[in-house]
């Protein structure tokens, strides 16, 4: 199995790590990055075959979708068909941070990131090197954690390695996340809001 690229992002190679990130992500590729709970396993989620991938290596089954990391609200209207009054309530107070919001999703969303459900999760991360990421791919991101599934989620780089070395292309390494609960999940596809996971933001 061959070795993971890793980069440590610092303030004099904050470039030349996103621009791999860029080139790893637009040939297909996937990348292991930081965020402001755990580190996270990311593809273009334009692209079908980059997306099985993820399924593949975490052992994830079907029907669990993946949400997104997105680096302002604005780009919600890309994913969402529509954005109820209340969610935008909830963006505004909550975002950037630990909150996912589940929407209605447009027809072009790719059905493996929804699972069939018509739905996807969007959240905009806490972290601004995250957000910095997001700008610099010019994507969303999915934000599935860099872990097999059922295993415990990642904290750092290293932690990441040792679960998924050799199976990603490159990690990027920034340092320790925070960790903690993992971000609180509210639906608003339904018409009615309703939390499908309670987590670092309380009810």
């Amino acid at each position: 199995m061959p070795a993971t690229e890793i980069i440590r992002i610092d303030p004099g190679s904050r470039e030349r790590a996103f621009s791999r990130a860029r080139e790893v992500l637009s040939a297909g590729g996937l990348i292991v990055y930081p965020t402001d709970t755990f580190y996270g396993l990311g593809a273009d989620p334009t692209n079908s075959v980059a997306v099985q991938k993820i399924f593949t290596i975490k052992g994830r089954q079907a029907h669990q979708p993946i949400l997104l990391l997105i680096q302002d609200a604005h780009q919600a209207a890309q994913w969402a068909a529509e954005i109820p009054a209340q969610a935008e309530r909830l963006m505004k107070q909550f975002w950037p941070g630990p909150l996912t919001v589940v929407f209605k999703a447009r027809p072009q969303v790719l059905s493996e990131l929804t699972a069939g459900t018509g739905t996807v999760g969007l959240r905009m991360p806490g972290n601004a090197l995250t957000r910095a990421l997001l700008a610099a791919v010019g994507t969303a991101l999915t934000g599935t954690s860099a872990n097999i599934s059922g295993g415990p989620s990642p904290r750092t780089a290293e932690e990441a390695a040792d679960a998924l070395g050799g199976r990603v292309d490159l990690i990027l390494d920034g340092g320790p996340s925070t960790g903690g609960e993992p971000s609180t999940v509210v639906d608003v596809s339904g018409g009615e809001l309703r939390v499908v996971r309670a987590g670092a933001i309380k009810l």
